[in-house]
């Protein structure tokens, strides 16, 4: 079995909290034993390894890390590496560098400035990409392989949104049809360009008066692209821009907006009332999933570890 991947670059609590802390604590040297202290099919787990994870636990944890607690994480990591290359799940290196990149977009710092903050406090840039790298792996991983499992029946939700004592399931709200925009603005592009391609958007913005025209006009247009539509509600969307959307008129091109591509719009195709889910229906989906992935996830890594060959040496 050969699972097609789509890897996500959402990080999770803990490695979000390690890079906030990174900004603001400090480690020592690092020592550099490269003693083998685990063996986890065949692949070694040396104290060089356990140091630099629990330099990195210690960022989220303000407390000197457990050491076989570090230990037990780092052979799940083995096991779960080797169990996702069994079904063809192993991140490439852009992957990596794309979930490294967002955590440190989340930081408002360069990549760059991330590697020098961890170097800074001993670790090493690759000890927080392997973790990076399991996780990626496992969350790929179980809901590839247990999809159905997984799924949360709406009548379920709906009983025990009951259950809590709210009747309601649906509220009124808005369903928008759009199409994205971006006029391309090449990294290291001079500011003079950038300011260019901006003023080209507002004329844009006082042409076009419809979907057609958009994509008849930035189809035809050189370094611009307009993507395939997408329909969202009015609880996927940020509150500011569904203001702006409900402000303006159909067929009509949102406030440019500078992005890392370049200067972004948003062409509104249709807007019609629809009816959507609760927040507190949302919620409780959410918690019944979680719940599930909880319990999946948990079965099947005490199985994979189980099945490992797990050889202690020194530690």
């Amino acid at each position: 079995m050969i699972m097609t991947t789509t890897f996500s670059h959402r990080l999770s609590p803990f490695l979000l909290g390690c890079a906030a802390a990174l900004l603001l604590i400090g480690c020592g040297s690092p020592l550099h034993a490269q003693t083998v202290a685990v063996m986890v099919n065949g692949e070694p787990i040396t104290n060089y390894d356990i140091e630099q994870r629990s330099k990195l636990t210690f960022l989220t944890t303000h407390k000197p890390a457990d050491r076989q607690q570090v230990i037990n994480e780092l052979i799940d990591e083995k096991v779960k590496i080797k169990e996702g290359k069994k079904y063809g799940v192993d991140p490439t290196v852009s992957d990596l560098d794309q979930s490294f990149a967002a955590m440190s977009s989340r930081m408002r710092i360069t990549p760059d400035q991330l590697t020098k903050s961890l170097e800074s406090q001993g670790i090493r840039p690759d000890t927080l990409k392997a973790r990076m790298k399991a996780e990626m792996v496992w969350t790929s991983l179980v809901r590839g392989r247990y999809k159905e499992k997984l799924m949360v029946g709406e009548k379920d939700v709906a009983d025990k949104v009951k259950a809590e004592g709210n009747e309601k399931l649906q509220i009124d709200g808005t369903e928008y049809k759009m199409q994205p925009i971006v006029l391309i603005v090449p990294r290291g592009s001079p500011p003079a360009f950038q300011e260019t391609r901006q003023k080209e958007a507002e004329t844009y913005r006082a042409r076009v008066t419809s979907c057609d025209e958009a994509n008849s006009l930035f189809r035809s247009t050189p370094n611009a692209t307009i993507r395939e539509s997408v329909t969202k509600t009015t609880a996927d969307l940020p509150e500011a821009l569904r203001k702006v959307l409900d402000d303006m008129p159909i067929g009509h091109l949102t406030p440019p907006e500078v992005t890392k591509q370049g200067i972004e719009m948003v062409v509104l195709c249709a807007r019609k009332p629809t009816t959507i889910d609760t927040p507190k229906k949302r919620e409780i989906r959410e918690k019944m999933y979680s719940e599930k992935y909880e319990k999946t996830q948990k079965a099947y890594l005490e199985e994979i570890r189980k099945a490992a060959m797990i050889e202690y040496r020194n530690h």
